[in-house]
């Protein structure tokens, strides 16, 4: 009796799940534990259980397990709602057939707004119409296909349908139209009121739309050049299965898929770093950030197609597709050319639907490295200074898209060799360096960088990376650990270096502990480069110079450049060639601007006195830090970038005002006896000359 007692109990545990549940425990797909935490999060989230498993244990269930709960499911709702069950799987469908009954007697708009899809008439007495709902029991639905019905002598049957089945179903129907309006258009040709005249040939060659330039894309039409964005089978198992390219055999002909797919394809192949999917009052807009600048990547889109390609992106990055309220985020793996990307998907619900952006990752195609980053040789040998300390806290500072990730990664592949241990917290997880150990931040399980911090502690650490602080108790972690001995590397978001200084105040940090264990402070921009091919030399005049604290005797050897933008549809009216390099966008890839503040004795008193952010960038420049304007303006003179560049992303008063109390206090020096001045006198009084 005592020792079956054990199996007894266990009997009893898998007895109290269902016959999909017993199954998966007796197969040893998961243990009584995991189910019970399977089922919790399944009604919490609202996502398929077999989602919830495959998740929590990393693998994925065997076909015919998925079928039996699918089996199952349908079971429940059918003994549920007294009803039968609908199985798009073994009563196939006729699509034409739906689509005929939405658009003549049941319409979109109901169906969506209820959840239902009538899938047939049937010869009965009196005549119905067979009507598939997830809520068989809705009474307003039920109101509504009353209403519908009765003017035409006819009734509902109703039938009960999983959720995601109606939603695979809808969006088959949402991509047959707009398969025919795309076939229709093509036919018809684009009239005045739409688009202009697409050439083909302008995509192949690189030449993309800005925002006053749209572009009409026949998304019905075959993508050859979809066949390089595929999984190979040694990518598989690192990339969770998906494999784009089988996908794309097997949804041929809707053109929902081919557009998501297309729209990814396009954003790799221009090098983009952003794609924005949003939805707006009477179309959909989809836009590309390319070099820090938004461009209209497609002609606007029908309005009817917004939630069938936010569903789409949604099963895709695998998120809740019934979920529109709340935000969510999710990511997509695929293989570009041989070459892994990640795309991190956030969706926000907005006023006209779910607006979708996505940062693409593309960590194969970034050199990590800080002299392919910095350009100045004083500012490189400081950071590598910085990096090279045993103990300490650095931190990055700068906007989203500044850098800062690629930066902290470049210090730590310098840093990377089989005598150091270095351990990284990230969210998400966006390069990966063999050798070192990365853990992904999983807030959802109570793994947040502060907890992690803590566990890296008793992991015998030489370099910790902490993705982000964002928070007192990350930001307090961090710096013990840089005061006991490790080598701390952090971002934050400020606006310069000085401020990173107010933001950790701001936190709740005591400035104490931010001076005995700060190293120092990096920050950082991307300014676009311009294009070497068809820049255009000129010579700014005195009161352009002056605008940036700059003097024309003291410019006079230097070549300025300006970018030459040209409109494609003006240069192809004119039977112009754009330029071969940035298709007359007039600049081509990006540059960094740093503004780097080593911590030194005077910055640590300072700190400790409760200084403000503007005598702490006082003592800084003083001590010989280039602000980010002196920065872009040695890449003008260089002939990297344009003035216009450096007003667009780093010119701001104070930073003039810094350079400019900097150069006072440098050139206070007599030209006719060069003694040194301590004030701006007008006369020295040395030789008593004039200093004008």
């Amino acid at each position: 009796m005592t020792s079956s007692s054990p199996q007894r109990r266990a009997l009893v545990v898998q007895n109290n799940f269902s016959p999909f549940g017993t199954k998966l425990i007796k197969g040893g797909y998961v243990n009584s534990d995991q189910m019970k935490q399977a089922l919790v999060e399944s009604r919490r989230e609202g996502r398929p259980l077999t989602k919830v498993i495959e998740t929590m244990t990393g693998k994925p269930l065997p076909p015919e397990m998925i079928r039996h709960y699918k089996q199952q499911q349908l079971f429940e709702l059918k003994v549920l709602y007294g009803v039968e069950s609908l199985d798009p799987e073994l009563d196939e469908q006729s699509e034409t057939q739906v689509a005929d009954l939405i658009n003549t007697l049941i319409p979109l708009k109901v169906c969506r707004q209820h959840r239902m899809l009538p899938l047939a008439k049937q010869d009965t007495t009196p005549p119905s119409v067979l009507v598939a709902m997830v809520d068989p029991e809705d009474l307003g639905a039920q109101d509504e296909l009353n209403r519908i019905l009765r003017p035409q002598q006819l009734v509902a049957h109703r039938l009960v349908i999983a959720p995601e089945d109606y939603e695979s179903m809808i969006n088959a129907y949402l991509d047959q139209q707009q398969q025919q309006k795309a076939q229709e258009t093509a036919s018809q040709g684009y009239d005045d009121e739409n688009y202009d005249d697409y050439d083909e040939d302008d995509e192949e060659e690189g030449d993309y739309p800005d925002d006053n330039e749209p572009v009409v894309v026949d998304i019905g039409s075959d993508l050859a050049d979809l066949d390089d964005l595929d999984i190979g089978e040694a990518d598989a198992d690192d990339f969770e299965g998906a494999d784009l390219s089988s996908a794309m055999k097997e949804a041929a002909g809707a053109p929902i898929v081919n557009l998501a797919n297309k729209v990814l394809i396009k954003a790799l192949q221009m090098g983009v770093s952003d794609i924005h999917i949003e939805p707006q009052e009477k179309s959909l807009r989809i836009r590309f950030r390319k070099d820090g600048m938004l461009q209209q990547a497609f002609p606007p889109f029908p309005k009817k197609i917004i939630p069938a390609i936010v569903s789409r992106f949604k099963i895709m990055a695998d998120l809740d597709i019934a979920e529109r309220r709340l935000p969510q985020d999710g990511r997509i793996r695929r293989v570009f050319k041989r070459k892994k990307v990640d795309f991190r998907v956030n969706t926000l619900p907005s006023r006209y639907g779910e607006k979708i952006c996505m940062r693409l990752l593309n960590s194969s195609s970034t050199q990590l490295g800080l002299d392919k980053l910095i350009s100045d040789e004083e500012t490189l040998a400081l950071c590598r200074d910085m990096s090279s300390r045993p103990y300490g806290l650095i931190l990055v500072v700068g906007p989203t898209g500044s850098g800062k990730s690629t930066s902290l990664y470049s210090m730590l592949a310098e840093r990377n060799a089989p005598n150091v241990n270095i351990s990284t917290a990230e969210d998400p997880i966006e390069y990966t360096l063999p050798g070192i150990t990365q853990v992904q931040v999983i807030r959802e399980k109570g793994m947040d960088f502060a907890s992690i911090l803590r566990a890296f502690m008793r992991q015998d650490p030489d370099i910790i990376l902490v993705g982000e602080t964002r928070d007192k108790e990350t930001a307090k972690t961090a710096i013990e650990a840089a005061l006991t001995g490790h080598l701390v590397l952090t971002t934050l978001h400020a606006n310069d270096a000085p401020s990173a200084i107010a933001r950790l105040d701001e936190m709740g940090v005591e400035p104490f502990m931010v001076s005995a264990s700060l190293i120092g402070v990096s920050a950082q921009r991307l300014m676009r480069k311009v294009c070497s091919e068809c820049r255009i030399p000129y010579t700014p005049t005195p009161d352009e110079l002056a605008r940036f604290g700059l003097s024309a005797s003291h410019e006079m050897d230097v070549t300025f450049y300006k970018a030459k933008t040209t409109n494609a549809q003006e240069a192809k009216a004119k039977g112009e060639a754009l330029c071969n390099t940035c298709r007359g966008g007039g600049y081509k890839g990006r540059a960094g601007v740093y503004e780097v503040m080593r911590m030194t004795e005077a910055l640590q008193a300072a700190i400790n006195e409760g200084a403000t952010t503007d005598r702490i960038k006082e003592i800084a420049v003083e001590g010989g830090m280039k602000t980010l304007l002196a920065y872009s303006l040695d890449l003008v003179r260089q002939g990297y970038t344009t003035f216009e560049e450096v007003e667009r992303v780093t010119f701001t008063d104070t930073g003039l005002e810094a350079e400019l109390k900097a150069k006072r206090k440098t050139s206070l020096t007599c030209k006719n006896c060069g003694a040194g001045l301590q004030q701006e006198w007008m006369d020295c009084p040395y030789c008593l000359t004039s200093r004008f």
